[in-house]
């Protein structure tokens, strides 16, 4: 009864924060990435700081999925197995890929930690925990939304996976200088990796139908698209407005 009350609290908060947040990273630049500062304090080698950041949500989302007792109906197996292949490739493998020496700052890696936390709890519990055994029933798996929302998120997966390969093969060893992304939906945008997560996580929301779900899709664009109009703001003045031409922000020919 504690963990439903903390749901329905968190429903109610969550969407308020995800707004303040949405406006406030127009004005504060997360000092990670190309926008890496001092200013934020100090910081640990970017790729313990991802590892650290985004495990929790895998591992959370385990504990949840393993204490539910309806954890090996199929329908919520394959939303497990969605959730957790998503975070074991970013908590893990993602991480283990970087090239460079980039740091992130121990505030920011604190801050993902509690978010992912929060995240987690909220999709699992509401999955795993206060869904109906009725209502994702094996016939789930054959609906419109599910079979739709199956494909949006695995073409997002695509997109990030492909667009996050770009991204570490624009240099050769040894060149430190800096280039524009080009292949790709980076065609298009000028964050196509941030664009794969975002259909990733609408893809998700469908298919599972899931308030929480929805919740994570609009902290999922609070979060990235003012870093997009950011990045493509940087992008401009580096590179020039001709170069990046007509490409948007963060959703092809809108934003």
């Amino acid at each position: 009864i504690m963990e439903e009350s903390l749901y329905q609290v968190l429903c109610y908060i969550m969407p308020i924060l995800a707004i303040v947040v949405f406006i406030a990273l127009f004005y504060i630049q997360a000092g990670y990435g190309i926008f890496q500062n001092k200013h934020w304090g100090i910081s640990i080698p970017n790729r313990w700081g991802w590892v650290l950041m985004e495990c929790p949500a895998f591992f959370f989302m385990l504990y949840l999925w393993i204490s539910s007792p309806s954890r090996l109906q199929p329908t919520l197996l394959t939303f497990f197995i969605l959730f957790e292949t998503h975070y074991l490739q970013r908590s893990f493998i993602f991480p283990l890929l970087m090239r460079g020496k980039s740091r992130m700052p121990i505030a920011i890696m604190l801050m993902g930690i509690l978010f992912n936390l929060i995240n987690g709890f909220m999709i699992g519990e509401d999955l795993f925990h206060l869904a109906s055994a009725e209502r994702y029933s094996t016939s789930w798996m054959s609906s419109p939304t599910f079979i739709g929302g199956l494909l949006l998120f695995i073409s997002g997966m695509g997109i990030n996976l492909h667009s996050d390969h770009v991204i570490r093969h624009l240099r050769k060893p040894g060149d430190t200088r800096h280039y524009l992304p080009q292949k790709g939906m980076y065609r298009f945008i000028t964050s196509a990796n941030y664009f794969g997560e975002l259909i990733e996580w609408i893809g998700f929301a469908i298919l599972t139908q899931s308030t929480a779900a929805w919740i994570f899709v609009l902290w999922t664009f609070a979060n990235l698209a003012p870093r997009a109009y950011s990045i493509h703001k940087h992008y401009c003045e580096e590179f020039g407005k001709e170069a990046v031409g007509q490409r948007k922000c963060l959703i092809p020919f809108i934003y």
